[in-house]
């Protein structure tokens, strides 16, 4: 079982959240709506649980992974981020838009934003022993 630095964790899950606010609220905004079919309105129902899921779902994908990963360089630990987040996360979504005939536009917003934060998730893991 390797040892697990739980502030490290915290951060990258910090690190999660600020990036999805900044993907999803100010770069993709728009495009992230209508890709995805969501109203102004629709978007703004229940922030308190999207936003509490969103960071406990965070937290605990940085959790695993720190499991996952275990004791590796900054270099190994970046990498091994970028390929969960592009190969695993993407790819699986990926699969699932191909069968729910989602919008390619959505597939690339939502995978570049997972592989992005594994790939930073990677980074604060491996950089912070």
């Amino acid at each position: 079982m390797p040892e697990i630095n739980y502030l490290a964790v915290l951060a990258a899950a910090a690190s999660s959240f600020l990036l999805g606010g900044i993907w999803y609220a100010a770069l993709f905004k728009k495009a992230h709506m209508r890709a995805a079919g969501l109203t102004e309105e629709q978007a703004a129902k229940n922030l308190p649980l999207v936003f509490g899921g969103s960071f406990l779902l965070a937290l605990v994908g940085a959790l695993a992974f720190a499991f996952f990963i275990g004791p590796v360089g900054v270099a190994e630990a970046t990498m091994y981020g970028f390929t969960a987040g592009l190969c695993w996360v993407a790819g699986s979504f990926g699969v699932n838009y191909l069968f729910e005939r989602r919008p390619l536009t959505l597939w690339l917003i939502n995978g570049g934003y997972h592989t992005l934060q594994y790939t930073l998730i990677g980074l604060i893991l491996g950089a912070w022993k």
